[in-house]
């Protein structure tokens, strides 16, 4: 495996992250949101990871032959909650329902941190490996010298 490969490899983790991040940050941003264009509540939204094979077009010619191809990480999609929305009374609020309860998001703030501070978390330690081939590269330059 190149150097190279760890690059783009850091660099799918780098961007699975910031996807994971975006949708932790639409989740908290929503969750008082009672009505959507959709109908109902805001659904509590989370992202699939899966393994994607990385490769380079320069190392594509050799790959066969030389080595196996390096395996990173890629959004697979977006899933919504599926549990049933949080139901408090508030028989003033102009979305309750006959009986005056109100459909809010399944979210708690709580949670949502946390996974936000594991995504970030999994950036840093991919900035992390990057900086760390970006200095065996650059040690190894100065070695030709």
């Amino acid at each position: 495996m190149s150097l190279f490969h760890l690059l783009s490899v850091s660099a799918s983790g780098l961007a699975a992250q910031r996807a994971r991040a975006e949708v932790i940050v639409e989740n908290l941003a929503n969750a008082e949101t009672t009505r959507t264009p959709e109908g109902g509540p805001y659904r509590r939204r989370d992202v699939l990871f899966e393994p994607q094979v990385q490769g380079s077009p320069f190392s594509a010619v050799f790959q066969t032959e030389m080595e196996a191809g390096a395996t990173g990480v890629a959004v697979a999609g977006v899933v919504e909650d599926t549990r049933p929305p949080e139901l408090r009374y508030q028989p003033g609020h102009p979305h309750a329902d006959a009986n005056g309860y109100v459909a809010y998001p399944r979210i708690s703030p709580a949670e949502e941190m946390v996974d936000l501070i594991g995504a970030a978390r999994g950036y840093q330690a991919n900035v992390a490996a990057m900086t760390a081939v970006k200095d065996m590269l650059s040690k190894s330059i100065e070695l030709l010298r």
